[in-house]
């Protein structure tokens, strides 16, 4: 049976390096991308080693467009047939009132969550398009659904991420594209350190009182959606903990 071939933004850590373990584990090639090649080194390693996977690092910014279109155009004639797309990349940055907050934090989400998904969704669309499986999944998360204090763009972000794809949805149905867009909830990741400019206890003290998702959970749901028939696709799927109601509701004991 012929391999499978993955792509994975955003691969360094989180929600992508647990995708990639699970794809590997499962036989599929891995292409990783992100900005830090050293963490992709190491889980490139990590991955040859623990389940005789193939594996292609893309060290780029999917913030920047040349980049990204340069990696397209240079990728090995093995590797471009891409059945699935992981459209992970991202981050929160600040959690401050509207009025209080940072114009590079908002440029940063809009560039890395929006702007970068589209991108990396362009250049490498005709590698899809040539795949088996012909798969794209983009990472959202409940704050695309509801608006919370604090959450000003990281959330109007996200809800972006919902409407693209919905719209990629309809426009790729001619390609029979599956898109599926992928919602989590509070997760255990590096993204409150990041998103609260490296302050460890208060990065800590967001997951305290209860169980919240950890990366393997969402990666698990999300190589779930791949495994269907050609014919079923999840189009979008809200996951949380059990703690979590929605994306101002958890319950800490």
């Amino acid at each position: 049976m012929e391999q499978k071939t993955v792509m994975i933004t955003g691969a360094s850590s989180g929600f992508g390096a647990a995708c990639a373990e699970i794809f590997s584990q499962n036989g599929y090639r891995i292409i990783l991308n992100a900005r830090r090649k050293d963490k992709l080194i190491a889980l490139s390693d990590r991955l040859k080693e623990t389940y005789h996977a193939e594996t292609l690092i893309l060290d780029f910014d999917v913030r920047d467009k040349q980049s990204v279109y340069e990696a397209a155009s240079s990728l090995p004639a093995s590797w471009q047939n891409i059945d699935v797309l992981i459209n992970n990349a991202g981050l929160a940055a600040g959690r401050d009132l509207f009025d209080e907050a940072n114009i590079d934090d908002w440029e940063n989400m809009i560039q890395t969550n929006v702007l970068g998904l589209l991108f990396v969704s362009r250049a490498f669309l005709p590698f899809l398009i040539k795949g088996k499986q012909k798969h794209i999944i983009n990472v959202g998360s409940v704050a695309a659904k509801e608006v919370y204090e604090r959450g000003n763009v990281y959330c109007a972000s996200k809800a972006a991420v919902d409407s693209i794809s919905k719209s990629m949805r309809i426009d790729l149905l001619h390609h029979a594209v599956k898109v599926t867009a992928i919602h989590p909830g509070a997760s255990e990741t590096e993204f409150s350190l990041v998103r609260l400019k490296g302050d460890v206890q208060k990065a800590k003290a967001v997951y305290e009182g209860y169980d919240a998702l950890q990366a393997a959970d969402v990666a698990n749901v999300i190589y779930y959606t791949t495994s269907l028939p050609s014919h079923v696709c999840i189009n979008d799927l809200v996951v949380t903990c059990t703690a979590q109601a929605n994306a101002y509701h958890t319950y800490k004991s």
